[in-house]
């Protein structure tokens, strides 16, 4: 009946359009202040359409509560077995259930609207939609912020999904689906390594604006890049342009997380959230302008006197007493990373605080990292938290350059050991917990160094670990990869993954 009623409508609407000749020299105007024809004649409408590239990186932070729940460091915890079921489906390895995952099908979506936007004003770099130049100073640095970012998306969907589609021409339109198909990962990673060589031509050492990327955003991403795919070599030099910049690590771990930590002397690129938009829409609660996987980690039913710095939460994405067991006595990232509610309560008597045990998966543990904190949200409380998600930081960088040198054809085993040293010393507060540096050890200490932080269960794979680390749970046939959303194949005709 439906489908009848739309049929007649249609016909309606195109009998109007057929029989009268003012419709058919219909002009938007008419009806739209502003068309697309309108847009990009001013440097105003090309910085706000470069802002509109990076919204979606807001939208990616369930990838960063993947990348743990998926590994061996947190658990999708929640009210039950069924609270957040696409969580609990990755944190279970439930491979029969993952091609029909909302979040994965979600973040998906989210990084190709990233990639159709910045392709979108790449396209029109040179002209407008009139054929008009439109230059301004600047502009060229605005490019490398744009070919960052569609790498930056690329990136996340290749190491999530492997084979992907791939496009670079212009904004995809409703006859463009179904014809296309997935190129290899090598190819993704051709264009990714094309994309963040260009931005690295462009941008300037300093951002103009907190929160734009800069060169050395861009040669971190670069040598991460690099790393993924074993050029070892490459990432030496890539990564030591970052290691020898401007960057330092903060003394107090803890301080990184704070509200005022944010774009700190450690940041090298972190996404930009804020509350000032206040955001309602239950039916989209990534697509605010706030951080939603804050309020996902709190601690349920949590009470307190006003001075109690927390707000509540879902008791989502725990981290695992496995992964507490791995800091050593002294090493102040356990509890800048793991907050044992209970302990905290009996050594705060003053702050009456009450809370819930977690009631599924509880660990006794909280994510330390992005507790939900007082003031720093608006609106509908859960949806606008404005605590910014940390992609890379220094230390992170120094790790990466340390694994990099012992993996190199020409690397410098004296400089690993100085960069996994520096991380070391700051976690310890002294230069007595040193340890040799071996890959192995590198590798263990970014464990500790970025628990929380979304990278465990992708450094697990990229370093073949994560059969022997995850178990039996794990399917090797995936190869570490997730289930491609089933949407696409059946709209589009992609291929499966293997595995599911």
């Amino acid at each position: 009946m439906k489908n009848i009623k739309n049929s007649i409508g249609l016909i309606i609407i195109l009998s109007i359009f057929i029989g009268c000749s003012d419709v058919v020299e219909f002009d938007p105007h008419d009806e739209y202040a502003v068309t697309e024809v309108d847009y990009l004649q001013t440097e105003a409408d090309y910085q706000t359409m470069a802002v509109s590239c990076y919204t979606p990186t807001q939208w990616l932070n369930q990838m960063m509560v993947i990348g743990d729940i998926a590994s061996d460091n947190a658990v999708a915890g929640g009210e039950n077995a069924s609270d957040v079921l696409a969580l609990q489906n990755i944190d279970d390895f439930d491979y029969q259930l993952l091609a029909n995952n909302s979040t994965l099908e979600d973040l998906w979506k989210s990084a190709y609207e990233g990639i159709n936007r910045t392709n979108y004003l790449i396209s029109y770099k040179d002209t407008n939609l009139l054929g008009d130049t439109v230059d301004f100073d600047g502009k060229e640095a605005l490019y490398g912020e744009i070919h960052f970012l569609r790498a930056y998306y690329y990136f996340n969907l290749t190491r999530m999904f492997g084979d992907v589609v791939l496009f670079t021409d212009g904004k995809l339109g409703i006859s463009d689906f179904g014809g296309f198909e997935r190129s290899p990962q090598a190819d993704i990673y051709a264009q990714i390594e094309t994309d963040l060589l260009d931005a690295i031509s462009k941008l300037p050492t300093s951002a103009s604006q907190q929160g734009r990327v800069t060169k050395y955003a861009a040669q971190a991403l670069l040598g991460k890049v690099y790393l993924y795919q074993e050029k070892f070599d490459l990432a030496v030099p890539m990564l030591e342009n970052v290691v020898n910049g401007p960057f330092m690590l903060v003394s107090n771990f803890d301080d990184i997380f704070l509200f005022s930590g944010e774009n700190g002397p450690e940041s090298v690129y972190e996404v930009q959230y804020s509350n000032g938009s206040p955001y309602y829409n239950w039916g989209g609660q990534t697509r605010g302008q706030g951080n939603y996987a804050v309020q996902q980690c709190g601690i349920r039913g949590l009470n307190g006197t006003a001075e109690m710095p927390y707000n509540a939460g879902w008791s989502t994405n725990l981290p695992t007493q496995d992964l507490a067991s791995a800091y050593e006595d002294g090493d102040q990232r356990k509890d800048a990373t793991c907050l044992d509610v209970a302990a905290y309560a009996a050594a705060n008597p003053s702050l009456n605080i009450t809370f819930q045990v977690a009631p599924f998966k509880n660990t006794d543990l909280y994510n330390k990292k992005y507790l939900p904190r007082k003031g720093e949200t608006s609106g509908q409380i859960e949806l606008n938290y404005e605590n910014n998600q940390r992609i890379i930081r220094y230390a992170d960088v120094l790790l990466m350059a340390a694994e990099a040198n012992l993996r190199a054809s020409s690397g410098s085993a004296t400089k690993a050991q100085t960069y996994l040293d520096r991380v070391r010393d700051r976690a310890f507060g002294d230069e007595d917990h040193r340890v040799t540096a071996t890959v192995q050890a590198i590798w263990d200490e970014r464990r500790l160094e970025l628990a929380m932080e979304g990278d465990r269960f992708f450094d697990l794979v990229r370093t073949g670990q994560a059969a022997t680390v995850l178990g039996s749970g794990y399917s090797t046939a995936t190869k570490g990869l997730f289930a491609i959303p089933q949407r696409e194949i059946d709209i589009s005709g992609l291929s499966q993954n293997e595995g599911y």
